[in-house]
């Protein structure tokens, strides 16, 4: 069983309710249609309805069973505007602005999401990432103990061993709380995606010491706030790459540590690094790179890129049934 036959099979199994934003969309109404055929959760699509059902049968895929909403004409949507206005009238946000704002598809699948509605959202085809984040991180919130909505590659090896690599998409130069962020919120998609328990090395130029610079400095600090915030967290750094993924080299350069060799979450310092190293990884060493998988929010409002097809969506969807 490959990873995304595997994902598909776990997010069967959390039967859970997932929002399509932008459902207006004919890859979105197919991947609708699909995750519903094969019972892999429960979509709802947002839009006018008779043009989404128009659409299904022009593109001949099944829509029966699966709700539609449409923003505006829903009971929910003046209750919705009038939260979002009491949410937002400290940014000067008028209820007009509010009324606005809330007949965005994507911001009314976020209220889905907090009022239980739904258990995540995916969005992407057709608005951009900060449309789409900016949507999560006014409605759904931060999870608790991060500070920052970040993103992650699941990789996956040639061999078959599966990495997480954060942050690959998001901040560019994150401070070491941000730092710290990231790791617990990678920490918990790597658990929850790949069953496994993670062992997180913050990386950096340095083992141990081995460098001095304020780049160093920034990891240091980041993994001791770590340590202190989430002391059951497997953690450790500096760690230069090859101390943290070859067990005789981490022996060699941090012995003694707990992560040093058998690392399978990967912090980097900043953007340019993540995005390079997956990048690489994917390219040079034929690894399967899986996301951006976007984190740290209460629950997933997953972003997809507007160049994606049908099975992206299915299969991010299933990501964020299986995370949220």
């Amino acid at each position: 069983m490959n990873i995304i036959e595997k994902f598909r099979r776990l997010a069967q199994s959390k039967k859970k309710t997932i929002v399509l934003p932008e459902g207006e969309e004919e890859r979105v109404i197919q991947a609708a249609a699909f995750l519903k055929k094969e019972k892999l959760l429960t979509p709802i699509l947002l839009g006018d309805a008779d043009k989404i059902n128009k659409l299904g049968t022009s593109l001949k895929v099944d829509l029966k069973g699966i709700q539609i909403y449409n923003p505006v004409k829903s009971e929910y949507y003046s209750k919705w505007a009038e939260m979002y206005y009491q949410m937002r009238k400290h940014k000067n946000v008028t209820p007009e602005q509010a009324k606005e704002t809330v007949k965005n598809p994507l911001f009314f699948g976020a209220f889905m999401i907090h009022e239980g509605m739904a258990d995540g959202a995916v969005a992407g085809s057709i608005n951009t990432t900060g449309d789409v984040l900016r949507a999560g991180i006014h409605i759904v919130g931060l999870a608790e103990g991060v500070n920052v909505v970040s993103s992650c590659f699941i990789m996956v090896l040639a061999d078959g061993k599966i990495l997480t690599f954060a942050d690959c998409a998001v901040i560019p130069d994150p401070d070491p709380e941000q730092l710290c962020s990231i790791a617990i919120s990678s920490a918990r998609t790597h658990q929850r995606l790949v069953e496994q328990e993670p062992y997180i090395a913050m990386l950096s130029f340095s083992t141990k010491g081995s460098a001095q610079h304020p780049h160093v400095d920034k990891v240091i600090k980041a993994t001791n706030l770590l340590k202190e915030k989430m002391p059951q967290l497997k953690v450790d750094g500096e760690l230069q790459f090859d101390a943290a993924y070859v067990e005789s080299v981490g022996k060699r350069k941090a012995p003694g540590s707990p992560v040093a060799g058998k690392a399978n979450v990967y912090v980097f310092p900043d953007l340019d690094a993540g995005n390079i190293s997956y990048k690489i990884t994917q390219r040079l060493a034929g690894a399967e790179a899986i996301g951006p998988i976007i984190q740290g929010l209460k629950k997933p409002f997953n972003d997809l890129s507007r160049g994606c097809s049908v099975d992206d969506i299915i299969n991010v969807a299933c990501i964020c049934a299986i995370i949220s």
